[in-house]
């Protein structure tokens, strides 16, 4: 999207889009935690595709880390060789995060009440939500955001001193993670919803950049790179994922450096596309970086209706024990996600980005922070 600084990254959309995507045929498939019998519906979470590349839709909350990586990345790519105005800036993330988020909450409040929920103790989890990953309809992965926006200037500290320097959260996390899973012999609840999974998936984003020449055009590097990463899913997937994965939470110590994992693959391929192509801003390729404008609100939307469509048409269309005709029909749904996407955009989101502030400071304010080397322009074709 383009930010307050007017800068627009249309190939950054594209990686949007198919990060909303995962998440959303991950929902499709397997529905909400607990129905029915914790099984998976209307795919058992036990069932593994045999073409391992679809290994990342079966386990499409991969979904998540890559827009965690891509955020690392995106700010490194706006903030190289320049300083901000910190107040500026978080008031900028919380203009651009909190409306809608608020009218989710809303939502998921006024429902849960009318179906007998007591408002106090939503009102309680909620308030705790900026600390914990309690908020409801994927609100919890912008408590994560909002955790990474606290520590980014220290990241920008350590970045002006030496480009290497995100090594050192990467180090820290998986040890933090390590002594977590000997500790309590588990650590897939911290992996996965809070910081202390993310933050090297934040890093590893912040760190490629630096080098993202070095992936420019090396379509070899970047296949290879996709070929072992979905062979690695694949694996995860067979042995149980996300949900079966010996047990939920997951006793299994793979939870300590998936987290790593992922961040390296997708920061990887997200320098590759970024600094390989320049995607046209007509006709298709337009379109999806329109689903990566809209995708926060169809991240957070779909949640509202993908459950209920993926039962419906189990029930009354045709049966969706097939995965493959499963991930059709989540195709469908997050192509007709646009509307809403398009609706909350235009009328909740919009009207609050006019307030926005710029936050990167001129040169003659304040000596810039160098961070990495200032990226070249290109022409976006």
């Amino acid at each position: 999207m383009r930010s307050s600084t007017g800068a627009h990254f249309i190939a950054l959309d594209h990686v949007r889009a198919f990060a909303a995507f995962l998440v959303l045929v991950w929902h499709f498939c397997h529905g909400p935690v607990g129905y029915p019998a914790s099984q998976g519906y209307p795919i058992p979470y036990s069932y593994s595709p045999s073409f391992f590349p679809f290994s990342i839709l079966d386990e499409g909350h991969t979904g998540v880390a890559l827009f965690m990586v891509l955020s690392g990345y995106l700010f490194a790519k706006l903030l190289s060789g320049k300083s901000i105005n910190y107040r500026a800036f978080i008031w900028n993330r919380v203009l651009r995060l909190l409306p809608l988020l608020a009218v989710i909450i809303l939502i998921y409040g006024v429902v849960g009440v009318w179906r007998g929920g007591s408002l106090l103790q939503y009102s309680y989890y909620t308030a705790l939500g900026l600390i914990f990953p309690y908020l409801p309809g994927g609100g919890w992965s912008i408590t994560v955001e909002f955790h990474y926006y606290l520590l980014l200037p220290l990241f920008l500290w350590l970045l002006s001193k030496s480009k290497w320097w995100p090594f050192s959260y990467i180090i820290a996390s998986i040890a933090l993670r390590a002594f977590l899973y000997h500790r309590f012999g588990t650590v897939e609840y911290l992996a996965y919803w809070t910081i202390v999974g993310r933050i090297d998936q934040f890093a590893l984003g912040m760190l490629v950049y630096q080098f993202r020449s070095h992936f420019a055009k090396k379509h070899f590097i970047a296949a290879a790179t996709f070929v072992a990463f979905t062979l690695f899913y694949w694996y995860f997937d067979l042995r149980g994922g996300f949900y079966r994965n010996s047990s939920f939470p997951s006793t299994n110590p793979i939870w300590i450096y998936l987290p790593t994992i992922e961040g390296a693959a997708y920061a990887i391929m997200i320098a590759w596309y970024d600094n390989s192509f320049a995607p046209a801003v007509t006709g298709f390729s337009k379109f999806v970086g329109r689903m990566g404008e809209y995708s926060y609100s169809i991240y957070l939307l779909h949640s509202l209706f993908i459950f209920r469509a993926a039962a419906f048409v189990d029930a009354h269309i045709m049966r969706l024990s097939n995965f493959y005709i499963a991930c059709v029909w989540s195709l469908l749904f997050y192509l007709l996600m646009y509307v809403p996407g398009y609706l909350s955009y235009r009328f909740i989101e919009s009207p609050f980005l006019k307030l926005r502030k710029r936050y990167i400071k001129q040169a003659q304010e304040i000596p810039a922070i160098p961070v990495g080397n200032p990226e070249p322009a290109r022409v976006e074709a």
